[in-house]
């Protein structure tokens, strides 16, 4: 059977959001076009890293000239989107693999998102034996696409950014989040860290 695929090309919107408190949060990315919204559940460092990527690639087709014209340096101060996700939010899967690449033929950013696909590995199997072992990995039920254009593309770059940037404070000493009630630093010999 062929898997469902969510596809949007190109969305009306594509963001990275939240829902729940700092240290509590779910992190989702949502496109909209019309009224079909679709949701994907991911961690937070898929968040960051995607948001990275896109603003590395943005500035690489920028750098190399023949379409700079299409690529803003930084996203426009009026298409800046800092609203909430869309409502409902149902989440369609949890993203396993992401991958993104350029499409030169329509000048458009893709992004494709696999669910976590579960393998099973025999019991029996010793640690050395796994990297010969052949997976068989199966076929996604679901598969979410996502086609950009530049503008779009650097705005889901700073978006991105800046929800990884809303959570908790790090601890200047180890780099850890802080909680609300602090935390223990590992730096400080078991002594606890609270917020300034």
């Amino acid at each position: 059977m062929p898997p469902l695929v969510h596809r949007f090309d190109p969305p009306e919107r594509f963001i990275a959001g939240t829902v729940g408190e700092p240290g509590q949060r779910t992190f989702f990315l949502q496109a909209r076009s019309g009224m079909r919204v679709t949701s994907v559940a991911l961690e937070k460092q898929q968040v960051e890293i995607l948001g990275e990527r896109v603003d590395e690639l943005l500035d690489e087709l920028l750098s190399s000239g023949g379409i700079a014209s299409l690529i803003p340096a930084i996203t426009p101060t009026d298409l800046v989107d800092n609203g909430p996700l869309d409502q409902p939010i149902v989440e369609e899967f949890r993203a396993g693999t992401i991958t993104l690449s350029w499409d030169a033929d329509d000048e458009r950013v893709v992004v494709e998102v696999f669910p976590v696909i579960e393998v099973e590995v025999p019991i029996e199997a010793a640690e050395d034996d796994l990297v010969d072992l052949p997976i068989d990995e199966p076929e996604p039920d679901e598969l979410f696409i996502v086609r950009l254009t530049p503008v779009l593309a650097r705005v889901f770059a700073t978006r991105a950014a800046s929800v990884v940037q809303a959570g908790r404070p790090s601890c200047q000493f180890c780099g850890g989040p802080i909680d609300p009630a602090g935390h223990l630093c590992p730096r400080a010999n078991g002594f606890r860290r609270t917020r300034s």
